[in-house]
């Protein structure tokens, strides 16, 4: 048995030892459920490849149709358990059949080969497919079409999921999903193999790579979207409001029914209850939970912080910690702390999410803002 055999096997049982973490993770939701199915799938589709290697599947005949379809299920399944994450209101019976729709045709284009009998398609797969040369060209370029459309597909979900945050959450280290971006890089890269190298060893060896990265964050990731979190598309409010661009404010909130003094007040209100009660201290503070404070609805605060602050939610708030932050370290009772310490009590979550939004809106780091504030004994 050679290395590359005992990489597979490895991927497989790797695979499989992940789906089980999470089919029996505590609180597990849709996509844990599609993320445990998916890496099933993969497994499957490794072990099946590590079958021709060593010659085995000629004692698993019937499953060897399988493996025809298997390709056109990674794509569906990336797809399904990006929705489940993002836009958990939008994953129904509707999407999932569509997306099952060119598995169903491949499978339909192989029925012939589904009728033959145990010895012939062992025979048809010894020969390279020799009789089903046409029906392998069309899928293969299926394939490529349906490799390239997920991608573009995936990568539009997570930049719709990007500027969602923005709209709903003051912190988003933990719900970023930038580590998909990396999962999709790679799928990229393992399409690349398909369409232009063609070689089998080289694409299960990255797939049994992928196993493992897709499995350590998909276990770590939570979730994004609870009850406490606002879907525009699920409320049943006549003035739906999506994303925030400061500059199509005029245009996005041309139907909203919050009238100008109403926007004025809840302005007002909204100022007052952040230099009284600093709500922008909870880390994990999100739109919703605001608005429920201010007794109205997420869109309207969602359009007023729109219109009067210029910014997204996100913005709004962080820059309010940033300016308690620098409120803060000018404070002798402070120069005890740490630079972290004070960023942590300003509602910040991470020392890297601090550095990176500090300079966003100062141009500078807090260690050389310290300095031009003449502040030396507070430590980084």
């Amino acid at each position: 048995m050679d290395n590359s055999f005992n990489h597979y096997i490895l991927g497989v049982f790797v695979s499989l030892f992940l789906a089980i973490l999470l089919f029996t993770k505590k609180g597990k939701n849709m996509a844990d459920i599609i993320l445990g199915i998916w890496l099933l799938v993969i497994g499957v589709h490794i072990w099946m490849y590590s079958g021709f290697l060593n010659n085995e599947v000629k004692n698993y005949p019937n499953l060897l149709g399988i493996s025809l379809i298997m390709p056109f299920l990674h794509g569906p399944l990336l797809f399904y358990y990006i929705v489940a994450l993002t836009k958990p209101h939008a994953f129904n019976k509707k999407l999932i059949l569509t997306h099952v729709v060119l598995p169903m045709v491949v499978f339909l284009l192989y029925i012939p080969f589904f009728t033959l009998n145990n010895a012939e398609k062992i025979e048809v797969f010894q020969n390279q497919g020799r009789g089903y040369e046409n029906t392998m060209q069309i899928v293969n370029i299926l394939l490529i079409v349906s490799g390239i459309c997920y991608l573009f597909l995936n990568f539009k979900l997570l930049n719709d999921h990007k500027k969602s945050i923005l709209t709903q959450f003051s912190n988003q280290e933990l719900i970023n999903l930038n580590w998909l971006r990396v999962l999709i890089y790679m799928m990229a890269v393992i399409w690349v193999c398909i369409i232009i190298v063609g070689r089998d060893a080289w694409i299960f060896t990255l797939s049994s790579v992928y196993v493992v990265v897709l499995g350590y964050f998909g276990i770590k990731q939570v979730g994004i979207f609870t009850n406490k979190s606002f879907d525009p598309e699920s409320e049943k409010n006549p003035d739906i409001i999506e994303d925030t661009e400061p500059m199509e404010e005029k245009k996005k909130y041309a139907k909203s029914g919050l009238t100008e003094d109403a926007a004025i007040l809840l302005h007002e209100n909204l100022k007052s209850m952040m230099l009284e009660k600093k709500h922008f201290k909870e880390a994990e503070l999100t739109l919703v939970e605001l608005s429920n404070i201010l007794n109205t609805h997420p869109n309207y605060l969602s359009q007023v912080i729109n219109e009067k602050e210029g910014v997204s939610f996100y913005d709004y708030i962080n820059g309010l910690r940033v300016d308690e932050f620098k409120r803060l370290v000018t404070m002798p009772e402070n120069q005890k702390y740490t630079i972290i310490s004070l960023a942590c009590e300003c509602g910040f979550n991470s020392k890297s999410a601090f550095n990176r939004i500090f300079k966003k809106y100062t141009n500078l780091s807090p260690s050389a803002y310290l300095q031009t504030q003449g502040v030396k004994n507070i430590e980084d």
